[in-house]
């Protein structure tokens, strides 16, 4: 994800200005640290000033990445996405490796039911017949970001 800023010129703000526009942004959803700050950044405020305010919203735990790694993975998890899509969605807006893993374990038992829900959907739950059925199926389901592994299971179990 690459923002850019919409004008040149800089927002002359104090932090109470530039806290307020955090706060509106995060009132209508969660956001890391990364997209909250590419966002204010876009709106022109001065990027050295984000910072301590940003540090003072993760003090006060109004901006919490692992509130946000849970939100977002579920969320993703629901429209039928796989964990390493999932995880590499989630390390592109820059969550730390240790909240994508530990979001990603606390789904770990949905991930099969997840699988086979896409799979009926895409596929009618019909196995595949031979290697360029079975090819083909694995390669949609890889692109959702299932693993081999879960595939394999998948296709061992129906």
């Amino acid at each position: 994800m690459n923002w850019t800023r919409t004008s040149e010129k800089t927002v002359a703000a104090d932090s109470g200005t530039l806290r307020a526009k955090a706060m509106e942004l995060l009132a209508r959803r969660e956001h890391s640290r990364l997209e909250l700050r590419q966002k204010l950044i876009q709106r022109g405020y001065p990027a050295i000033q984000i910072d301590p305010v940003l540090d003072r919203l993760v003090e006060e735990r109004l901006l919490d990445e692992g509130r946000y790694a849970e939100l977002y993975a579920s969320a993703r998890a629901d429209k039928g996405y796989g964990p390493l899509r999932i995880a590499r969605e989630l390390r592109e807006r820059g969550v730390s490796d240790e909240q994508v893993a530990a979001s990603l374990a606390a789904l770990d038992p949905f991930w099969l039911p997840k699988l086979r829900e896409l799979h009926r959907k895409r596929f009618k739950s019909r196995l595949p017949g031979d290697v360029a059925e079975r090819i083909q199926q694995t390669r949609v389901l890889r692109q959702q970001g299932f693993t081999l592994d879960q595939i394999k299971r998948l296709f061992e179990a129906v």
